[in-house]
């Protein structure tokens, strides 16, 4: 298999050789890591039940876990899922990874289509399945959602969408996620949304194709997938929780897949996710800080304040020589939009020109650095 390198691989290769200004405090808004500890409670709730790692784990997840992620759904998105149509994951890069080759396996010369840019999970899953890659570019003519061309489409097997989105921070509305379902439908593809950014909204609740698929008349959520974590909504990736859920006999099959792979979440870990699943007080409180960190760029760079993640996607003449400059002369590192994206076949990349900034530190760390790329961006 021959895999891209990844985008922090790539960044750290382009600054290897600068040496940044030592008059800053060094600074990295790269990752999407919640820069936050992780709610005491989740935290109390790992320890109490440590004596737990005495047990395997199932694969389907234990019942309190799943129950939990259930009530989430139901309480956020109004969608009542059975045991059957819901699965607890390691996580979801795993899902992300390893779903692809199970969905394509028997599929000859499958063809995948995912948003570009890209979380690159996507990009390394159609390697792994030896699948034929369509690329639904989002720059700003579409407002930074995917056109649909349903000739090229209706070729597709498995459409992998990612609203809210990551790294533009676009969002498509229960309409336009409804149109996504009915073309499924139409041409006979799964559709999976990831969903992983849905909890960190500034203002209106972000919807989920779960509730886009009812809308529009598939209640069963035939050919319909979503994923979703609690990394970025509770400030714990190490937890590595996570969920796939939608059309039963999809995850029917799916479920023996996952008994071959061993990634079950050890007993601990589930417990202490399913304490983070049942809350919500301390991901409301973690919304208003994302928000305010969207304030304070509106007020300094002028940018838009997005209806949900904490990226902004930050337009410069050249993206590779604002990185650079940036990290030399401020000490702040960033993510080249190119990077996150691939030339289409038209020899275009949508991520270039742009580069991605994690707004993930609190209020005063955050005001301080926006002021740092204010600086660079006043001598571009």
């Amino acid at each position: 298999m021959n895999f891209e390198p990844y985008p922090f691989e790539k960044l750290n290769n382009l600054l290897e050789d600068i040496r940044p200004n030592p008059d800053y405090e060094a600074s990295a808004l790269t990752i999407g890591e919640p820069q936050f500890e992780t709610p005491d409670f989740i935290q109390k709730s790992l320890c109490e039940n440590s004596a737990l790692l005495r047990r395997y784990p199932k694969t389907s997840g234990e019942e309190n876990l799943r129950k939990a992620q259930r009530d989430f759904i139901s309480k956020r998105f109004n969608t009542s899922l059975s045991n059957e149509q819901i699965i607890p994951t390691f996580g979801t890069r795993e899902v992300l990874f390893n779903f692809p080759q199970f969905l394509l396996f028997d599929k000859k010369e499958p063809l995948m289509a995912f948003t570009n840019p890209f979380y690159q999970i996507y990009e390394g899953a159609a390697i792994a399945s030896k699948a034929r890659m369509l690329l639904l570019n989002m720059d700003e003519s579409n407002d930074f959602k995917p056109d649909i061309n349903e000739k090229e489409l209706s070729e597709c097997d498995l459409v992998i969408l990612n609203f809210p989105n990551n790294p533009t921070s676009a969002t498509l509305s229960l309409e336009e996620l409804g149109a996504w379902v009915t073309l499924a439908l139409k041409h006979d593809f799964v559709l999976l949304n990831d969903e992983c950014y849905s909890e960190i909204y500034t203002a209106e609740p972000i919807p989920s194709l779960l509730e886009a698929s009812a809308h529009v008349g598939n209640k069963d959520f035939k050919n319909v997938l979503v994923i979703n974590s609690i990394s970025k909504r509770s400030s714990a990736p190490g937890l590595r929780s996570g969920f796939i859920a939608g059309d039963e006999e999809i995850l029917k099959e799916y479920m023996k897949y996952r008994t071959y792979i061993g990634c079950a979440s050890p007993l601990p870990l589930q417990s202490a996710a399913a304490a983070a699943w049942s809350d919500e007080e301390h991901v409301s409180e973690a919304r208003e800080v994302y928000k305010r960190n969207f304030v304070l760029a509106k007020e300094i760079l002028g940018t838009k304040i997005p209806h949900a993640t904490f990226y902004i996607w930050l337009k410069v003449p050249d993206a590779i020589d604002f990185t650079k400059k940036l990290y030399k002369e401020y000490n702040v590192k960033v993510l080249p939009g190119e990077y996150l994206g691939r030339d289409d076949k038209n020899g275009f990349n949508p991520g270039k020109n742009f580069v991605r900034i994690a707004l993930v530190e609190d209020e005063a760390k955050t005001k301080e650095v926006l002021a740092r790329i204010k600086k660079c961006l006043d001598k571009q």
